[in-house]
């Protein structure tokens, strides 16, 4: 009995983040309302509220599962590999399970339209940027335990993981702007600024 109500607790939260993402790529994020969502799935404002605290959490609620997927993918990674390799290896190797991940709660067309909504929208932008920060720190101290070190006083593994992440954000900010916005052209870009780092940042430019 208790499987069955958890399983009807997670279509539930499941439908109402379909359609909260539905209506937010059609209507735009200000335009919907947590009425309109919860109206969508024929369910009360009350129990939108059992599953997300606010109309933001359901917008970040997909790129949340896909931030969690590439953390437990970085503490899986072996002990031998150097950091940035670690976290280059992660993304790389992680992206071939991201599509059913992200498939697993909406269509990954929906996930795309919805990460152009983030970026155009300054509310959602600003959290976004916010939780960033926040992985960021996350991802210095599993860097540091990784390699036994002690963050607070050691910043190899903050300045590495900053590294990573500007990577990623200039990355992002690319594919966001390119003609092919797909996964598959995320993921090509993605590896090609990865592996120009070491070259830009140890390589003389000027012989090139």
């Amino acid at each position: 009995m208790e499987n069955l109500r958890e399983r009807k607790k997670q279509r539930t939260r499941e439908a109402l983040l379909r359609a909260a993402l539905e209506l937010f790529t059609t209507r735009g994020y200000e335009g919907t309302t947590v009425d309109d969502i919860a109206d969508a799935v024929e369910v009360s404002q009350r129990t939108f509220f059992r599953y997300f605290a606010n109309k933001e959490e359901a917008a970040l609620a997909v790129e949340a599962l896909t931030v969690a997927h590439f953390m437990e993918a970085v503490r899986a990674r072996p002990p031998h590999e150097a950091p940035l390799e670690a976290l280059r290896q992660a993304v790389l190797e992680g992206w071939d399970s991201l599509n059913d991940v992200i498939e697993s709660v909406v269509p990954i067309e929906l996930y795309l339209q919805m990460y152009r909504v983030i970026e155009s929208t300054p509310v959602l932008l600003a959290a976004h940027l916010r939780r960033s920060m926040e992985i960021e720190e996350t991802l210095t101290r599993v860097i540091a335990e990784r390699e036994g070190l002690d963050a607070d006083t050691d910043p190899r593994p903050r300045l590495v993981v900053a590294v990573f992440s500007g990577v990623m954000r200039v990355t992002e900010r690319q594919w966001n702007t390119a003609a092919d916005f797909s996964l598959d052209a995320m993921r090509t870009l993605t590896v090609s600024y990865l592996e120009q780092v070491g070259p830009a940042l140890t390589g003389d430019w000027r012989t090139n």
